[in-house]
């Protein structure tokens, strides 16, 4: 089978995209890579341009596998770049901060989630990046026959459950992909195949592992709108973004310099007229306004979070964020941002709502709002309008938003 999980090049070159800049040739680590689909690829693409992609170790502990693999690589020319380790993930060999970029497509749940959080960051060098795909819930109440077999096999979470765990390990989230239904397809296409072309001779074994696949598929029929693969973009926050940056709830004597970095960040008055609107409306949260601060302790980042209703269900409006010009691109608004959204969490808030780029917030979590069946009062695009679910034991309510009137919605 050329795969061993639900996965597709397009999803590998969509999470190798949310990685944003890698050294010209990067020394990857990809964990569990089966017949070496993905090791294949980043061994061609990943780096910087005519560089002539990365330096791959890639180790799975099934010896046909890693045969396989050399034997793809050597005709497409990446002997040089591909080198097949026969080693077990969860006790690996390799020294720390020996890799750029660790990739696990599919195989972390060998070992766990969390303990693949854990084990795998101290491989990782300054500024490293650590890739993932999990199988978690997508349905807000999974049905009793969903949750008896993945509670027997794998117990899943939910997407907000899974960044929370990364968040807990101390990364941050670059991005989060939510893999399509045609990613199982490239799996299960192949296994139905197999097991259509068997009829349940042989061993005791085979015989069991023949009945197990059928159960899969089966449940994968009944059940899979219940359940997908998610793909995270994580680094350690010690590796840069603004991690070891101060950030706290605004106070009183921050007020003027939080309207100044609006003024400076965008063309308008409007979002710094906003923000002085939310402060006397009843939507306003205390200590759920936001600041960082820069080198020099003044403020270069805010992000607020106002009370907002779904349906008549209490939500938040993660509105306006800004970051002074001059520290753009510094961390200081992703830090910011992460640390509002903690704060919230912590507090027992259960929905986030954004209208923002979709290039941006999917990295802290956030998925198209449409998916819980919520829109705008307004058009917009479908990818704009995003939800971050921060408590899965609240079920999360569909419809229109009801937005404080300060924003004139």
């Amino acid at each position: 089978m050329p795969r061993q999980a639900p996965g597709s090049d397009a999803t590998t070159r969509r999470l190798l995209s949310l990685c944003g800049p890698l050294p010209e040739r990067p020394r990857v680590l990809d964990l569990g890579c089966g017949p070496g689909r993905s090791a294949l690829l980043l061994a061609a693409e990943a780096g910087g341009p005519g560089t002539g992609g990365a330096e791959v170790t890639a180790v799975d502990l099934h010896q046909p596998f890693l045969e396989e693999l050399r034997t793809a690589a050597a005709a497409r020319g990446l002997t040089d770049r591909v080198h097949p380790v026969a080693a077990d993930m969860g006790a690996l060999p390799y020294q720390d901060g020996s890799f750029d970029l660790v990739w696990a497509e599919g195989s972390a749940y060998s070992i766990g989630f969390d303990t693949a959080l854990a084990r795998w960051k101290r491989l990782l060098a300054p500024g490293g990046t650590l890739v993932l795909t999990e199988c978690e819930w997508t349905a807000a109440e999974p049905s009793a026959g969903a949750r008896a077999f993945w509670d027997e096999h794998y117990p899943l979470r939910s997407t907000a459950a899974n960044l929370a765990a990364a968040q807990a390990a101390g990364y941050q989230v670059l991005g989060v992909h939510h893999q399509p239904g045609s990613d199982w397809a490239e799996y299960y296409g192949p296994l139905a195949e197999r097991v259509r072309a068997r009829h349940g001779d042989g061993s005791p074994a085979a015989r069991a592992a023949l009945a197990a696949a059928r159960e899969e598929l089966g449940v994968r029929v009944r059940h899979g709108h219940e359940y997908g693969y998610t793909g995270y973009v994580l680094r350690p926050v010690t590796a840069g973004d603004g991690g070891g940056r101060r950030v706290r709830p605004e106070t009183a004597a921050d007020v003027a310099a939080v309207r100044e970095v609006h003024l400076a960040a965008f063309e308008t008055p409007l979002e710094a007229d906003l923000v002085d609107a939310l402060r006397t409306d009843d939507a306003w949260v205390p200590g759920l306004s936001y600041v960082a601060e820069g080198p020099d302790g003044s403020v270069a980042a805010h992000a607020l979070l106002t009370a907002c209703r779904v349906d008549g269900v209490r939500a938040l409006a993660l509105a306006p964020v800004a970051t002074a010009p001059a520290l753009q691109r510094s961390g200081a608004g992703s830090t910011v941002v992460r640390a509002l959204l903690a704060t919230a969490r912590e507090r027992g808030e259960a929905l986030v709502l954004v209208l923002g780029h979709p290039c941006y917030y999917p990295r802290f979590g956030f998925v198209p709002a449409s998916r819980f069946g919520i829109r705008a009062p307004f058009e917009v695009p479908d990818e704009a309008l995003m939800a971050l679910v921060l408590d899965d034991s609240v079920p999360v309510p569909a419809g229109t938003i009801a937005y404080p009137a300060p924003f004139g919605v």
